[in-house]
């Protein structure tokens, strides 16, 4: 009967200890879903859906010209402080006009135009600044 009793014994003793093991490892991934899960949010509609209508029309672009003068400098004469200008065919500045130098985007030179004119290269003193050989010039 001793060993009938000592069986008994430990079956007692080892069901709580499983129950007990089980119960920790069932919390405990419990705890990583709980990490993971989102939080709820409330997200009220500002809106209705929209219905299906008729496409709106659609808006022509606004095209418009573009006037500016642009040409690049073609010569420079430091001593004289002049340079030649190209422009593109039918563009070109008025006596008198200032011009201003572009050198990779920056302005560093401000020039007036003052003649002579030949096909659509023209002359034009440096006021201000340095200029170099293909700089950009623009009215602007």
């Amino acid at each position: 009967m001793s060993a009938m009793n000592s069986n008994a014994l430990k079956m007692k003793i080892s069901v709580p200890i499983f129950a007990m093991l089980l119960g920790l490892a069932a919390s405990g991934c419990f705890s990583i879903y709980d990490n993971e899960k989102p939080e709820a949010v409330n997200v009220k509609p500002t809106t209705p859906a929209p219905t299906a209508t008729a496409p709106a029309p659609a808006l022509k672009p606004i095209v418009t010209p573009n006037y500016s003068l642009a040409a690049k400098v073609i010569s420079v004469n430091t001593i004289g402080r002049f340079v030649v200008l190209s422009f593109p065919a039918s563009q070109m500045p008025k006596l008198e006009q200032t011009l201003f130098l572009y050198r990779d985007g920056l302005k560093v030179a401000a020039v007036r135009v003052t003649g002579p004119q030949q096909d659509n290269n023209t002359v034009a003193d440096i006021t201000s600044g340095e200029a170099q050989v293909g700089d950009a010039v623009r009215d602007q």
